[in-house]
């Protein structure tokens, strides 16, 4: 096993092109953490601290800016409305033709514009959550009275963060390896190692031992059943027809269609937790305007989403369904199965065509169901472990882990494929 984990890591050093996509990542990342240091003007430190230790909302929104939220940085909303543009986008491919037509008909160019237009939704998102943000954050006296032009300045600089690290992460993407968005996310929780860590050192309690164990043990079986679940893979069986072209014969070979238990990788989860963290950040503020009404509407639904059974429920469903939608959207069996009649090739006992699309259809799907069950599963566990000893670090953490996991894996993936392009 060493060894083997020894070569690879001599061919990727070997390999100059890899060499330098893995730089690119490496210091692009730096670039990001620079920013997630640079604080806005007027924030006041230790208000802020007590604030996040007591909120876990903000913790988990904390993860999605990539570890810039929490020192209230010119990057504080990371890649957050990025993510819901994408969504939104995604989400519109259902109820609009020449959208989804767009996205999976006209190739690269139409995922292009596709692309194109999620960067511009991303700009009225960002503009309306950092409003969002910064009132909040002022009615907690952890920012100080802002004036409208100081407001609108703030604002700018949010937003331009935001779409500053958008960039970053389609730079990562496109010449870097991974995909930029799920690494600027890795890379603040890994950030936050140190921090963590330390906090444990200085907390621990004798009496806390069986706890700590507890947790190091589920951390273990969720790192274990989410690489078994993202590496499982069904395969269907493939033929090529045989074809004679004057003395040569050619195809009549046999591979097979590897069909992944988890198609769509860790885009569930982190589409569920947009999904969960947008309402509740609008509540958030209109939970503190001077309206009566508004006021107790707020809280009342505020108080319904803060429902360790409300929520979990909720978080569950959505990981459930993005699974499926996701799934959905990157795999289309109506192309695979025009893809292998066009070129020759067919599944055995199976007519090509709409036969082959409908059987590739139903098994994916019956796939589908395991995976999004065991990752619906495996996000609300630690959010039932917060409920039994009610930290509430262990719903972060446990989400964290689980998107790093996810990330390291299909980055490993990544680095297999393009190690496996060099040898051949």
């Amino acid at each position: 096993m060493i060894a083997e984990v020894t070569t690879k890591i001599s061919l990727i050093v070997k390999d100059e092109v890899l060499r330098k996509r893995i730089l690119f990542v490496f210091f692009a990342l730096i670039i990001f953490r620079v920013l997630a240091a640079i604080p806005i003007p007027g924030v006041d430190a230790l208000r802020l601290e007590e604030f996040f230790s007591n909120n876990q909302f903000l913790g988990l929104l904390n993860i999605f800016s990539g570890g810039g939220l929490s020192n209230l940085s010119i990057v504080m909303l990371g890649v957050a409305p990025y993510i819901t543009a994408s969504i939104i986008m995604q989400l519109l491919t259902v109820m609009v033709p020449k959208l989804k037509a767009m996205y999976s008909e006209e190739g690269e160019a139409g995922k292009k514009k596709f692309t194109q237009y999620s960067r511009m939704l991303t700009v009225p998102l960002a503009l309306m959550q950092s409003f969002g943000f910064l009132m909040i954050l002022q009615r907690q006296g952890i920012l100080m009275d802002l004036g409208f032009f100081e407001l609108l300045l703030n604002m700018l600089i949010v937003t331009g963060g935001s779409i500053l690290l958008m960039w970053i992460g389609e730079l990562i993407t496109e010449f870097g390896i991974g995909n930029g968005v799920s690494l600027i996310i890795f890379a603040g929780i890994v950030a936050g190692l140190p921090t963590a860590v330390q906090q444990l050192i200085f907390t621990f309690d004798v009496s806390q031992i069986p706890l700590y164990l507890g947790f190091a043990v589920a951390a273990v079986l969720v790192i274990a059943g989410v690489v078994i679940v993202t590496e499982a893979e069904r395969p269907i069986p493939i033929t090529y027809a045989r074809r004679v072209r004057g003395m040569k014969t050619y195809g009549g070979i046999s591979t097979y269609l590897p069909l992944r238990v988890n198609q769509a990788g860790v885009m569930p989860i982190i589409f569920a937790l947009s999904i969960l963290l947008f309402p509740q950040m609008i509540l958030s503020f209109f939970a503190g305007s001077g309206s009566g009404f508004v006021n107790t509407v707020s809280n009342a639904l505020l108080s319904v989403l803060n429902n360790g059974w409300i929520y979990s429920a909720l978080y569950f469903v959505l990981v459930f369904l993005f699974t499926y939608f996701y799934t959905a959207v990157t795999f289309d069996p109506n192309q695979i199965s025009k893809n292998l009649q066009k070129s020759g090739a067919f599944i055995p006992g199976v007519r090509p065509g709409q036969n082959t699309s409908e059987y590739i259809g139903k098994i994916l799907t019956r796939l589908t169901l395991v995976g999004a069950t065991f990752l619906g599963a495996i996000a609300v566990l630690p959010l039932g472990m917060q409920a039994a000893t009610g930290i509430t670090t262990f719903a972060i953490g446990g989400t964290a882990l689980l998107i790093a996991v996810s990330v390291i894996l299909d980055l490993v993936r990544k680095v297999e494929s393009q190690l496996s392009i060099k040898e051949y």
